[in-house]
């Protein structure tokens, strides 16, 4: 059992759909590591899709889908090594709703702006609104990739700092 005075480690949660931002979203997370974190939790959500009508298609397995979109999603931004302390979570449940509990024990959550969201993302509403809306710690909306090469990180300079 952990004692009180032993602290716990600072978890940066990352929601993860495969998507171009998210890869983003897993490196700036790095980057922000040696500020915010101990250890990075790289989050997809899965779940059976919302359908009009009776009929689903049994032939896919959504939950190997997610964790086929986090593995390729960790390759890419991380091609070799990882950075950092990384831990892989598969979740069933809504993307925005998995984060926002996942939340609960973080202390930040990183988004991508984009991700896969195309017409249910239009009936649903936006992941990173509602992650940032509801979270309970601070969140980062990622606009865009940083491009860093492998083992690259980015210093961050303080707020107030000229350039």
């Amino acid at each position: 059992m952990e004692s009180p005075s032993t602290p716990r480690p600072r978890v940066i949660v990352v929601g993860v759909d495969g998507s171009p931002s998210s890869v983003a979203a897993l490196q700036l997370a790095a980057s922000l590591v040696p500020l915010a974190g101990d250890v990075i939790h790289a989050v997809a959500a899965w779940q059976y899709p919302l359908v009009f009508g009776l009929y689903t298609p049994v032939d896919w397995n959504y939950e190997e889908l997610g964790g086929k979109a986090l593995d390729r999603a960790l390759a890419d931004a991380f091609p070799s090594t990882y950075p950092c302390e990384i831990v892989r979570h598969l979740l069933k449940g809504a993307p925005a709703e998995v984060l926002i509990e996942e939340s609960r024990h973080a202390s930040m959550v990183v988004v991508g702006s984009r991700g896969h969201g195309g017409f249910g993302g239009l009936l649903l509403g936006s992941v990173s609104s509602a992650v940032a809306e509801r979270a309970e710690c601070p969140v980062l909306v990622s606009h865009g990739a940083l491009q860093l090469r492998e083992g690259e990180t980015v210093a961050l300079r303080p707020v107030g700092a000229s350039a």
